[in-house]
């Protein structure tokens, strides 16, 4: 490894560095120094149902709070008696009396009746075991009865149970020595997620393309600049989705930035098969080579690059962990302890892509006609990854036709070639038949191009009918007119690759859809990502789909039923047995 190259990825791991040991510092500038009250006192309220308003103060250790010196108004809504908690007694030198204190945290519960959008205020104090006591504060949201449902939790208030109430309990406790291990797990799990795993014959095909002198040190530092180009912008993404609320993810599934994405998988593609040198404008080469002497850097900015624009087009489902981080931010606007969440979750789905850059540089071959053929694979599967990615643009039959094309046309090139050996004319046996069995499924008409034969075997699977809802009025009517029936509510995209996979494989399992036939199913294709989509989601404080609902016989959410991410179909049917007893 070159000096300018072990230069810039130094820059890189500095930057990484820097988001780390913000909390390091703040911390050791809180024992400094006073903190200001915001920080001391770290405030935030949402509603916890149509009815009731959950404020909660995340205390700062060496800090405490009075609780009689709880004050609460509201502009465009009327208050109830508010239920504080009982504080620890304690005699205060400030006040020369017993008083009630608070440590930690405090959580209280604001009965509120307002018909929409309303201000509350909240007044507090507050003081430091060091002896300085801070003036009283005020403190003001803005919330909206319409936001929530009827029922007595919503986002992760009414998940009490299961890893969304783990989630929520992990990032309510504010302790990032326990957030950020829970995290890298999680984050380590959704690398196996059809969400994430597309990035894996991203970044094999940039370790390919380096030709037969890369060694695992290098490949090393190839993966290692995709994966922080994806963590960062990974985690600025849910920072913004947190703080702006909305799905920025589904803003980006647009048929233009997938075409785009395509496109440029395209280009990857040509290069692989040697059509053209794939190298950035003369301009852009020689500015880079007057920063850094030499291209190694350029080209580590350019996989930096593709990291991170794979963060934004590759993997925008949402799961459990990105959930309830996001809402987190929303909820208390506390960019540290969510962001850093994010930034673990990122860390651990970058994990394999670091492994798969070690195995790429010990496994692939180092020199002769292998190399070639190994590009040429590593060119389909990037064509493999521009059909996948406008698959949501195309009809069923023109995606089967679009595999079948590819398929065979590869198979033929392998067995027609007369360089190829007996192993790659076996490979291209294969995919010639792969090519046959779509264009089958093209003819016979068949409707999903992982059983592309259904039709002629005569057991096409049993898709579930939702009855689609465009608007909150529309669900509304929908939950009347369930006819004391469980209603489940699912969110689904065409750009959502969890949501195919729970379509195709979840809801076609015999057990689960005759827990389906107990039910009433409704849908919301948020797919345009228009004001009604977005209204949807802002409802049930969702980011994005795929998100499960479920009511009771009287129309109100059942607490702890969200089903966020994907699920196989074994815990899938328990979430529908529990909620089918109800």
């Amino acid at each position: 490894m070159s000096e300018r190259t072990a230069n810039l990825m130094a820059a890189m791991l500095r930057l990484l560095c820097a988001v780390l040991l913000t909390v390091a510092v703040t911390g050791a500038h809180a024992d400094e120094d006073y903190l200001p009250p915001q920080e001391a006192f770290k405030f935030s309220a949402s509603m916890k149902d149509a009815a009731s308003v959950e404020v909660r103060f995340a205390i700062a250790k060496g800090y405490y709070m009075y609780r009689e010196r709880f004050g609460f108004a509201a502009e465009g809504a009327r208050l109830g008696t508010p239920q504080i908690p009982p504080g620890k007694v304690k005699f205060d030198e400030t006040f020369q009396k017993d008083v009630e204190t608070y440590r930690d945290a405090v959580t209280v519960t604001l009965p509120v009746d307002a018909s929409g959008a309303f201000t509350l205020k909240v007044a507090s104090q507050g003081c430091a075991d060091k002896g300085l006591c801070y003036a009283p504060m005020e403190s003001v949201a803005k919330l909206d009865t319409r936001l929530v449902p009827a029922s007595a939790s919503a986002g992760l208030a009414g998940a009490s149970t299961g890893e969304m109430g783990r989630i929520e309990a992990a990032l309510k406790s504010g302790k990032l020595l326990v957030i950020v291990p829970l995290f890298l797990v999680l984050g380590l799990g959704l690398a196996f997620t059809p969400c994430v795993l597309p990035m894996v014959p991203i970044l094999s095909s940039i370790i390919v393309g380096e030709g037969t002198g890369i060694g695992r040190k290098r490949a090393f530092i190839l993966s290692l600049a995709y994966a922080l180009g994806m963590a960062l912008v990974y985690t600025a993404l849910g920072i913004a989705a947190g703080l702006v609320g909305e799905g920025l993810a589904a803003a980006l599934q647009q048929p233009v930035f997938l075409a785009g994405f395509a496109v440029l998988m395209v280009a990857f593609a040509l290069a692989m098969f040697d059509v053209y040198q794939l190298q950035m404008p003369a301009f852009i080469q020689n500015r880079l080579l007057q920063a850094s002497g030499k291209q190694a850097g350029g080209k580590l900015l350019g996989v930096f690059a593709m990291g991170a624009i794979s963060a934004l087009i590759v993997g925008p489902c949402v799961a459990a962990p990105l959930a309830g981080a996001l809402i987190y931010i929303s909820q208390t606007r506390d960019v540290l302890v969510g962001g850093g969440a994010l930034f673990a979750m990122a860390v651990g789905m970058s994990i394999p892509l670091l492994l798969v850059g070690i195995s790429a540089g010990t496994l692939l071959p180092r020199a002769g006609a292998w190399m070639v053929e190994v590009k040429r694979f590593f060119g389909v599967l990037m064509l493999a990854m521009a059909l996948w990615m406008v698959s949501p643009l195309l009809s069923v039959k023109m995606q089967m036709l679009g595999w079948a094309l590819l398929a065979g046309g590869y198979g033929a090139f392998l067995l027609w070639s007369r360089k190829a050996g007996w192993l790659a004319k076996a490979c291209g046996l294969v995919f010639a038949l792969l090519g046959v069995l779509q264009m089958t499924g093209v003819a016979t008409g068949a409707t999903d191009p992982l059983a592309p034969l259904a039709k002629l075997r005569g057991t096409e699977v049993r898709h579930v009918e939702f009855r689609r809802v465009k608007s909150l009025a529309e669900l509304e009517a929908a939950l009347a007119q369930a006819q004391g029936k469980v209603v489940m509510f699912d969110f689904y995209a065409d750009w959502c690759v969890s949501c195919k996979e729970m379509e195709r494989f979840t809801f076609t399992d015999a057990r689960v859809q005759a827990q389906f036939d107990q039910m009433v199913l409704l849908q919301a294709d948020v797919t345009a990502n228009n004001d009604d989509d977005k209204a949807l989601l802002k409802r049930f404080r969702l980011f994005g789909p795929p998100g499960i609902i479920f009511f009771d016989k009287q129309g109100q959410e059942i607490p702890g039923g969200r089903v966020i991410g994907f699920q196989n179909a074994e815990r899938f049917l328990q979430a529908l047995e529990r909620v089918n007893q109800i």
